[in-house]
């Protein structure tokens, strides 16, 4: 099957992408395979195969619309009735020829194989020994990361440590959730023995890094499916290791939540994002095709994927934030200027998604990077987790409040642990809007019903009596059931 044939070359095959600080290199027709990855040199180009999966455009990874078009089943983003592609997400009915998160499972697993070759190789590489132990921090992040994403989005998932092609591996089984979750949580244990505190370059995780997404794990397996409620205390012991060492690892919030959001690719990176997915459109095949005209309306000449439900942006508060996130009016090419209520769609736009944001251009192409942990993320983790496992304290107040301080919110006070923690759901709810993350938080808390119910009449309907677990998670893409039926 084609994602099988990714998954296990006996070599891999590398072409250069990405930020151009690590990426740079024109790898284009050498060949990797067991005695190159004894060498320093191919060790790296292997890794480089590895980052090539999370970014390869219109192909396979984050850089394109495949991860937003499976968040629609949220109460953030929708879609046109016309958008049948993404209505499937809408309606929570996705069928087994489903194509819009293929990208993002022959992606996850392109990584994962450049990840096991590093990862079986490394102790017999030759050359810098620091850098080839980064070399394989930053290999077991990248396995965990992205069975973390597939884990998610399918809960029982093959599971493949082993870079060498096999006939067996075209019969492979489903490993439940349970045990994906243990190889998750096994990799990034690793990595964080391995990965410098300073990331090597914008892009690639450091130990900061591996610590966030651990404490994003442990909370994610407290919910469905899981349910295993030990966990958030993990999460927030895991979240705190990095809150107290955040000047140590390079992060913080960006100060003004305009600026975060100005997506000004002459400004590639910020002390906030946690990990990031570079891209470059001088690359063709590593362009950024997500932002820009994927989130525009076709008033202007966007492309009308993903708007804003009309009831989550009427409940958003009012302020710096919700300024920067929805944009309220819209220049034609003529300079006719439409308000949202005057767009076909009759829906707000989320501004945070443009390419500069304050000026757009009707582009879907740009170098901008893809954030997929954020420092906020980390804050309202430990808020969450701590208020859940034995209630909130001083600094998951403070936690949440140097969030909403920056939204121009007042603070939260007094709360019972409860309260707290829905509050804090909510505000993440807002934080991240149409970043992927809201979908994820309703289905591990079992919200998913919930959420839809409060939808405005005007948009597609669900039939919430239908919605069950089946629902949380999607059938794998149909190809892979003809190669191998035991999926």
């Amino acid at each position: 099957m084609k994602t099988i044939t990714i998954l296990l070359f006996g070599v891999l095959l590398i072409t250069a992408s990405g930020c151009k600080d690590f990426l740079e290199e024109d790898l284009r027709g050498k060949v990797v395979g067991t005695g190159v990855l004894e060498t320093e040199a191919g060790l790296e180009s292997a890794l480089t195969g590895a980052y090539k999966g999370l970014a390869y455009t219109w192909t396979y990874g984050f850089n394109g619309g495949a991860a937003a078009d499976a968040a629609m089943g949220a109460d953030d983003i929708t879609c046109p009735p016309s958008a049948q592609l993404q209505t499937e997400f809408e309606i929570l009915n996705v069928s087994t020829n489903e194509v819009a998160t293929k990208p993002i499972y022959q992606g996850c697993y392109k990584a994962i194989q450049g990840a096991n070759n590093v990862i079986a190789n490394y102790e017999k590489t030759k050359g810098d020994a620091n850098r080839i132990k980064i070399i394989a921090g930053e290999a077991h992040f990248l396995r965990a990361l992205s069975y973390y994403w597939m884990v998610r989005y399918y809960k029982d998932i093959p599971l493949i440590t082993n870079p060498d092609f096999s006939m067996e591996l075209l019969k492979i089984k489903r490993s439940s959730a349970v045990e994906a979750y243990k190889l998750i949580e096994a990799d990034l244990a690793k990595a964080e023995t391995l990965l410098p505190n300073l990331k090597r370059d914008y892009g690639r995780p450091g130990l900061g890094s591996a610590k966030a997404l651990l404490a994003d794990v442990y909370l994610t397996q407290a919910g469905w499916p899981v349910k295993n409620q030990s966990k958030y205390a993990m999460a927030a012991a895991k979240a705190k290791e990095v809150i107290d060492n955040k000047q140590l690892y390079g992060f913080d919030l960006v100060p003004s939540i305009a600026t975060l959001f100005e997506n000004d690719p002459a400004k590639i990176g910020n002390v906030e994002d946690v990990f990031a997915v570079t891209t470059n459109k001088a690359n063709g095949t590593t362009a950024n095709s997500l932002l820009g005209q994927y989130y525009m309306p076709n008033d202007i000449g966007g492309w009308n994927v993903a708007y804003a439900e009309l009831n989550f942006f009427k409940n958003f508060p009012e302020g710096a934030r919700k300024d920067a996130t929805f944009a309220y009016t819209y220049k034609k090419a003529d300079g006719t200027v439409l308000t949202w209520q005057q767009l076909s769609s009759k829906r707000p736009y989320y501004k945070k998604r443009f390419i500069n944001a304050s000026s757009p251009p009707v582009t879907w192409e740009s170098s901008l990077p893809i954030s997929l942990i954020r420092y906020a993320h980390v804050l309202t983790i430990y808020a969450e987790a701590k208020a859940r496992s034995g209630g909130a304290d001083e600094l998951a107040y403070a936690s949440v409040n140097a969030i909403r301080s920056r939204a121009g919110l007042a603070p939260l006070k007094g709360l019972s642990a409860e309260a707290f923690a829905q509050a804090v759901v909510q505000e993440r709810a807002w934080e991240f809007a149409a970043e992927n993350t809201r979908f994820f938080d309703l289905v591990r808390l079992e919200m998913v019903k919930e959420a839809n119910s409060d939808r405005d009449p005007s948009e597609t309907a669900l039939n919430l009596t239908s919605i069950t677990e089946a629902d949380y998670t999607f059938p794998f893409p149909s190809t892979e059931f003809l190669i191998n039926p035991d999926l």
